[in-house]
């Protein structure tokens, strides 16, 4: 599957399950990105690891971001995701307030 069929097929898959808990997904320097809201990142990501289709078994990386041009969403956190069966990589991204960091 080509990258930006792959942007597509999660899009689909993301919305279909968590609606609007998918704020935005796009094409970024080689990766498809999606940019959820905080509260449901744990449950996508066991959903990506379950999905026979994607199989995204393996967190490639993970890292914390920081905007603090970003008001109200100056912190964040990016989940490189793998799926070694398929050969797939996406990013997961989350943001929040500085002032709710937990």
């Amino acid at each position: 599957m080509d990258k930006e069929t792959l942007l597509k097929t999660v899009q689909e898959k993301l919305k279909a399950q968590f609606g609007e808990g998918l704020l935005s997904s796009e094409m970024l320097a080689d990766y498809p990105v999606f940019t959820l809201k905080r509260d449901i990142v744990c449950d996508v990501v066991k959903f990506l690891y379950d999905d026979g289709g994607l199989s995204f078994q393996y967190l490639t990386s993970l890292a914390g971001l920081h905007y603090p041009e970003n008001k109200g969403q100056e912190l964040g956190v990016m989940y490189n995701l793998h799926s070694l069966t398929k050969y797939y990589r996406i990013r997961l991204k989350v943001f929040f307030s500085v002032n709710d960091p937990n």
